[in-house]
């Protein structure tokens, strides 16, 4: 075993930053990561053992423990329970004689739970051993238990067509489905490879980036920070060496609209990254891809290595002299909070995914202290179509403040779920026409994610736009017979708790108390104080570090404003005060136990 590791340290040449990588191949490998080996680990890297152990226990997919042959990961999403999630669960646990957490006597099934896993179009999912099995069904669960008892490789459980597109290509063979409901720019398939390259090399790079910033373009993933400022930041900043971040980290519960493009697309995000590249004076990518994608690795890793062939990646682009740049790839291990871009790089680093202090900004001092431009898969798409059409046409896409077109991710009780390209100052009304949700049958509409809005039908005629409601891009519709405060609200403040880095007192605590507060609501012992105690303890998040921790209270402050009501129904009305404490349920097991009559 300790050979294994060792030829894999030297695949990464015993750089330390590279301590992801090396645990991801060391898992792949083994199953698991022996926490005996973390000081021989340690050592070989220059690190010490609390180096190595930070890392190792910071992220949801590494274990120090066997996880079994066969590791099974269901989705635990708030759309997954929706589309049936319980009963697959049960059905699994009943068909593996184990509980969700445990790995079979036999060591070779390991059963776990896990967040969003970019798949809510095709709920309930799983992830098996790095292979997707959407759209799971308790039957399909037994056939599942039963190939593996077989012993058969998860790539044979495949029992039914791949998905469309590139997922049904000899690098991928996925189960997984693109569900593109509406093409616009971005996503127009006649995209030619290498076009906007060719024009920018033509170009000045601050005429590129003078391009950019007369698009108005802002970034894709949720914060809106204007792309043509963030590069022209980066190419005045000081810096021996620039490097260009891709975040393709979408762990936001309910987007899937990266996945598409990785898969159908990722020439025209390389490209965007290349043209970035050019434009700061980076010499270095890094596509930062979410773990969960990481039955793409294969496929991705020979569209880099064909681009180098074609001299579209390496030295002198297209024969520009001084061009030199290069792209890696760099997956995650599970964790929501490294879509934050200061996260993100402390990860792509080695470390714990936990948000740096700002300022300086990444584009001052990034990965490794060099100047780094982090952008969203979708900006970098957009950016190619940019150059190729110029940034006045980008402008006569969408508003004035919100310019070009926004992808969606579109899921939940709706009858067309899937990826919509649509330009900025469409309602959420016109999205549910699009999307197949008829309005009267429509309770509320969860707009960015669990860190954005749930919003009420009176406000379905607010616009999508910075302006209005901004979204990194996901809407999730819930149809009236939901209920919203168990479902929804629970599920998110839950998600929150999990991906907490821990950094933060505001953001390890709140979240918590505010649990502990729905949960006594809907026990049946909530007061009305117990609202209002909820909104002001809220308003402690904003002096979390990070987006997450800023963010984790809005399930509880949207749906206490929008749907205050459906907690007033649960409260006990006329008192002031309720502990939320049961004595009686305290002591029950013991008195059970002892045979005592408790006297309360």
């Amino acid at each position: 075993m300790k050979a294994s590791i060792e030829n894999i340290l030297r695949k990464y040449q015993h750089d330390s930053t590279r301590l992801m990588d090396i645990l991801l191949d060391i898992q792949d490998e083994l199953g698991y990561i022996p926490e005996a080996y973390v000081p021989h680990i340690a050592e070989l890297l220059g690190l010490s053992d609390a180096d190595v152990e930070q890392t190792l226990s910071f992220y949801h997919f590494f274990s120090t423990r066997p996880t079994g042959k066969y590791r099974i990961y269901l989705n635990n999403s708030v759309v997954a329970y929706m589309m049936g999630r319980s009963e697959v669960a049960a059905a699994f646990e009943e068909a593996l004689g184990i509980k969700f957490g445990q790995v079979t006597p036999d060591g070779r099934v390991g059963l776990f739970e896990t967040s969003c896993i970019g798949m809510n179009d095709q709920e309930p999912a799983a992830i098996i051993n790095n292979v997707i099995f959407p759209c799971l069904t308790p039957f399909r669960v037994r056939e599942i238990v039963r190939d593996i008892k077989e012993n058969k490789p998860v790539e044979e459980m495949i029992n039914y067509q791949y998905g469309e597109g590139q997922n049904a290509s000899e690098m991928v063979r996925s189960m997984v489905s693109n569900n593109i409901r509406k093409v616009g720019p971005v996503l127009d398939p006649h995209y030619k490879v290498g076009e906007a390259l060719k024009k920018v090399i033509s170009m000045s790079p601050e005429e590129v980036i003078e391009e950019i910033k007369k698009s108005n373009i802002r970034g894709r993933g949720g914060a809106g920070f204007p792309t043509g400022l963030k590069w022209e930041f980066c190419r005045k900043a000081h810096g021996e060496k620039k490097y260009i971040f891709c975040n393709a980290d979408e762990g936001e519960p309910g987007t899937f609209k990266d996945r598409v493009i990785l898969t159908e697309l990722p020439r025209l995000l390389l490209e965007g990254m290349i043209i970035a590249g050019y434009a700061v004076g980076a010499t270095e990518g890094i596509l930062y891809v979410r773990y969960e994608y990481r039955y793409l690795k294969k496929y991705l890793e020979e569209i880099l290595e064909n681009a180098r062939k074609k001299n579209y990646l390496g030295k002198s682009i297209l024969g520009k002299e001084g061009f030199d740049f290069d792209i890696r790839i760099q997956f995650g291990a599970g964790a929501y909070v490294c879509g934050e871009e200061s996260a993100l790089i402390e990860s792509a680093e080695g470390k714990r995914g936990e948000p740096r202090d700002r300022p300086p900004f990444p584009v001052e001092k990034g990965y490794l202290g060099m100047p780094t431009v982090v952008n969203n898969v979708e900006t970098f798409c957009s950016v190619v179509k940019i150059i190729l059409n110029g940034g006045e046409w980008y402008k006569s896409f969408g508003t004035e403040q919100s310019t070009g077109t926004k992808l969606l991710s579109i899921s939940g009780d709706c009858r067309y779920p899937g990826v919509y390209e649509v330009a900025w100052g469409f309602s959420v009304n016109d999205i549910l026409d699009m999307v197949g949700a008829s309005k009267n049958q429509v309770q509320a509409v969860q707009v960015g994610g669990p860190s954005g809005s749930l919003i009420e039908p009176d406000e379905f005629n607010r616009i999508l736009g910075y302006e209005d409601l901004s979204t990194g891009g996901s809407l999730i519709i819930f149809g009236h017979h939901r209920d919203l405060i168990r479902e929804v609200v629970l599920n998110f403040t839950n998600f929150f708790i999990d991906e907490s880095c821990g950094s933060c007192s505001t953001c390890r605590i709140v979240p918590v108390l505010l649990r502990n507060k729905i949960e006594k609501i809907l026990n049946a012992r909530g007061v009305e104080k117990d609202l209002d105690e909820m909104l002001e303890w809220a308003k402690l998040l904003k002096a979390s570090r990070c987006g997450l921790g800023q963010t984790a209270g809005n399930p509880v402050v949207t749906s206490i404003k929008n749907f205050r009501h459906l907690y007033e129904r649960m409260i006990q009305k006329n008192k002031e005060y309720d502990a939320g404490f049961d004595l009686q349920a305290a002591i029950r097991d013991g008195a059970e136990a002892t045979g005592r009559i408790p006297i309360v």
